[in-house]
């Protein structure tokens, strides 16, 4: 698949179900609602979300009420980028959260408060897709990345180098022997 055709799958495949999953948090009655549906992890359908599948229900409530705590805080960040850091310093120690847990709660609270990634998160998935851009580090401005995934707002291209992942080293290794085979050819030419 080409970059291109990575990011159409997207838009015809997931973008309507992640757009409803934020939906249902942004339309939440108040903060602390909002902030407990996130922090429990829940999805509309009131199951909980698969990345968190795992995490003790316990552990959920525990950083729920962490979170309920600093509800204040969480309100007034200036924006996600303060969000996340403020619930990454309040929960990211807890056993059993980590990186994609603090996002994922962070953008489900984020899209409560108007307040949404500027930035590409890396986290588990997501950043063995980066890493097809030789993308290192905690996050990424999306800029940098090819004019395909330009379409997609910053969450978007999150979820699309998680799900697509293999497509894009498979992708990266296609351009890359397309490369190649064209600047052989074009040698061949010059060279005759």
């Amino acid at each position: 698949m080409t970059f291109d055709e990575i990011v159409n799958d997207y838009i015809d495949e997931y973008r309507d179900d992640a757009r409803a999953e934020m939906r249902f948090f942004e339309i939440q009655r108040s903060p602390s609602a909002a902030i407990r549906k996130a922090a429990l992890c829940e999805l509309p359908s009131g199951k909980r979300h698969p990345h968190q599948r795992r995490i003790p229900r316990t552990v959920l409530e525990q950083v729920e009420a962490q979170l309920q705590g600093i509800g204040r805080k969480l309100a007034k960040a200036a924006d996600f980028a303060a969000l996340h850091r403020l619930v990454e310093r309040e929960t990211g120690n807890t056993k059993g959260i980590g990186a994609l847990t603090v996002y994922d709660i962070s953008h489900r609270i984020g899209a409560h408060f108007g307040k949404a990634p500027r930035h590409v998160y890396l986290h588990a998935g997501t950043r063995t897709g980066a890493r097809v851009f030789n993308i290192r580090g905690e996050s990424f401005d999306p800029k940098i990345l090819p004019k395909a995934f330009s379409r997609l707002a910053p969450s978007e291209i999150d979820d699309c180098l998680c799900i697509f992942k293999d497509d894009l080293r498979e992708g990266a290794r296609a351009q890359t022997v397309r490369r190649k085979s064209g600047w052989v050819a074009a040698v061949r030419r010059r060279c005759t």
